[in-house]
């Protein structure tokens, strides 16, 4: 049983749903904190929900973690307006890695978007480039990013154009092949999973972007044979360290206590004591 807390931001989506979920099932957390705009529907003993605003979201609404997991985003027909898109994909996450740094909490990761570019000719790109670039400046002392492409599950709400786009991607499968591989859908469920891959068992370094074809390929390590292990640990003679210590090896020392003053002192009485190398024989 691990002892690692998690703080989960956007996890009434489709792959916050399933984040919060996999982290409550996992051994290695034992507290998951949400921080959300309304209650999600999942219950678990490990599971604290702080119903906030994230307009007016301070410092102490955020208590330490070692993971802080993003998964905002929305659509700009949901928001309504490009502000209000911005607002939800860009100022919040840039807000709440501001507020995680001040707490000290030592990694965020967070989910932009495949094709994530500054100076792309994508209004949504932009936007997620925007925010990666404006995160590393913020100085993170561990940032992952998580670019997937077109994310796949069951949805509450329905949201056309993603159902369009994933019946094509998934008829056209077979033909994304080598580059293009990178542009299959992903289930959020699997994205929801690396990420916690990634947190417990990546390497540490101060900023990883990880693509969607990566992602995808990203699973926990097989667990070792618990009774093989429990042999090993038990079988006392096979771990004993064996006697192979000859009288010549000995230091030949007369140790002489003075137990008044309760201290060890040592007369070396052959002071040319002579050791064997380990690969003497």
């Amino acid at each position: 049983m691990g002892m690692r807390a998690a703080i989960v931001v956007g996890a009434t989506g489709l792959t916050g749903t399933s984040l919060v979920e996999q982290l409550c099932e996992n051994d290695e957390y034992v507290s998951v904190t949400v921080i959300a705009r309304r209650k999600p529907a999942f219950e678990h003993a490990k599971l604290e929900v702080k119903i906030r605003n994230f307009d007016t979201l301070e410092e102490n609404d955020i208590e330490f973690a070692h993971e802080l997991y993003c998964c905002l985003g929305t659509t700009i027909k949901k928001a309504g307006s490009r502000e209000e898109f911005e607002k939800v994909d860009f100022e919040f996450p840039l807000a709440i890695a501001s507020l995680a740094k001040k707490r000290g909490i030592p990694h965020m990761l967070v989910i932009t978007a495949m094709g994530a570019n500054e100076t792309s000719p994508f209004y949504y790109n932009r936007v997620k480039g925007k925010l990666e670039h404006d995160l590393m400046e913020l100085g993170l002392q561990r940032l992952s990013i998580i670019r997937p492409s077109l994310l796949v599950g069951e949805r509450k709400e329905f949201r056309f154009g993603e159902k369009v786009g994933e019946k094509v991607l998934k008829f056209a499968k077979p033909l994304l092949v080598g580059p293009l591989k990178r542009s299959r859908a992903i289930e959020a469920s699997q994205v929801a999973k690396a990420m916690i891959v990634i947190a417990l068992y990546a390497k540490e370094q101060p900023v990883t972007i990880y693509p969607s074809q990566e992602i995808a390929a990203l699973d926990f390590p097989e667990k070792k044979d618990e009774e093989a292990l429990r042999e090993n640990l038990f079988n006392w003679d096979k771990n004993k360290a064996p006697n192979t210590i000859g009288k010549d090896d000995k230091v030949n020392r007369d140790v002489i206590i003075d137990r008044d003053k309760f201290k060890i002192k040592e007369t070396v009485v052959d002071k040319e004591v002579k050791f064997k190398r380990r690969d003497e024989k």
